[in-house]
């Protein structure tokens, strides 16, 4: 008995995505098998516990020191409001944990990511995902307990969730959690206000993007205000001292560091650039608001999206390589926009763990580098300079959109 082709094709099909997930879940096998083995401290996710202790013992929370390391408390009040179960089981428990939430994380942020490229099949999230556990800003994430993969997914959540041209009461809630939790997530509502302001320039109505600023600035505000009634104390300290101490995060100079701050320290061989980094942070700020806000208005929301994640990256006085994890749409958008040997070029950059070939550790070696030194040293921040430049020189016409985004 004979079967015709169209009667296998579907078979075949439907067989892929087991054989995808298989793959994927082997590969995040081995990913935990290797951490393990590596036998990573998950400093960050201790930090974040001893946050959660000191909320729940009424201490002072911007004078905690935690770990061995010693390492003090960076975020807003509401991040430690969050934290607070994280002190409750106990710590082989929380690694585990962490470790499964946040592989499970990777997978709704790869799928996030493909539905903003405007790429829906499913057994590509489980082959994504697979490969993107490797890269330098996933392992480091894991490794460390980062809560990156959190902060991206309710971005992209909030981003990805209506077209364009349309909101809801729900629109901005993701964007105004993220930025109440950790301050960087929050240029995006200030592109989502820059393109609506350019709408109204144009005889627009400023329309859906007004709405959706307005709704993050109101769930920022809100979660801010919570925070503000459960720590009165802490939160007036956060926003009237410890905000502008960009030096209680670490060393500018840091390889780890791959925003301009820091760029700038190790090709100055100076610990704080100080007036040339704001100058520069200011011109970038803006250079890299108008390419998002640009590609917004042409109905290219993949690009704006992308563009304004990786200008927060560099305009931030710290962006360890671990906040990098935005890698994922950015090669995916390129690799699917025909951009292939620029995804390629993008791909080698964040999964050659680039960062970490030039001196680095005690002695602060990252002030004396040189040559090819301070190339390797700067490779997230060029990759995404260069993907600005792309995104700016390879705008289609006003009318020619992206599928599934309405300008």
């Amino acid at each position: 008995m004979s079967v015709s082709m169209p009667e296998i094709a579907p078979f075949t099909a439907h067989r892929r995505v087991p054989v995808a997930l298989g793959v994927c879940l082997m590969s995040f096998a081995a990913f935990w098998a290797a951490q393990r083995a590596a036998h990573v401290s998950m400093i960050d996710l201790m930090v974040y516990r001893a946050e959660g202790a000191a909320v729940r013992a009424g201490d002072d929370l911007y004078a905690l020191r935690a770990t061995t390391a010693r390492l003090p408390t960076t975020y807003p009040p509401f991040a430690a409001l969050l934290f607070t179960p994280l002190s409750l089981p106990d710590t082989a428990l929380l690694r585990t944990l962490a470790t499964a939430g946040n592989l499970a994380l990777l997978v709704v942020f790869v799928r996030l990511s493909l539905k903003l490229v405007g790429h829906a099949r499913v057994r590509t999230v489980w082959w994504v995902a697979g490969a993107a556990v490797w890269c330098e800003p996933v392992w480091t994430t894991v490794r460390y307990g980062q809560i990156n993969l959190l902060l991206a997914v309710l971005v992209l959540w909030d981003l990805t969730r209506r077209p364009a041209g349309g909101h809801d009461r729900w629109s901005g809630l993701g964007l105004g959690l993220a930025a109440a939790v950790k301050l960087t997530p929050a240029l995006f509502p200030v592109f989502l206000l820059a393109t609506g302001l350019a709408d109204r320039l144009r005889g627009g109505r400023g329309g859906p993007w007004l709405p959706h600023a307005r709704g993050a600035a109101v769930a920022f505000a809100g979660a801010t205000l919570l925070a503000a009634a459960v720590l009165p104390y802490d939160s007036w300290r956060f926003w009237t001292r410890m905000v502008f101490r960009a030096s209680r995060v670490g060393l500018a100079e840091d390889t780890g560091n791959q925003a301009l701050r820091g760029i700038l320290a190790r090709l100055l061989h100076t610990p704080d650039p100080a007036a040339v980094w704001t100058a520069g942070a200011a011109v970038l700020a803006v250079l890299g608001l108008t390419v998002a806000v640009r590609a917004e208005s042409r109905g290219r929301r993949a690009w704006a999206v992308c563009a304004c994640a990786v200008t927060a990256l560099l305009v931030s006085p710290v962006s360890w390589t671990h906040h990098w994890v935005w890698c994922v749409p950015l090669v995916l958008l390129l690799w699917t926009r025909g951009h292939r040997a620029a995804a390629l070029g993008t791909l080698l950059v964040f999964w050659s763990y680039i960062p970490w070939w030039v001196p680095h550790g005690p002695g602060r070696p990252e002030l004396h580098l040189g040559g090819a030194h301070l190339l390797l040293s700067a490779g997230y921040g060029v990759a995404a300079a260069l993907f600005l430049a792309l995104a700016r020189t390879s705008s289609p016409s006003p009318r020619g959109g992206e599928a599934g985004v309405r300008p």
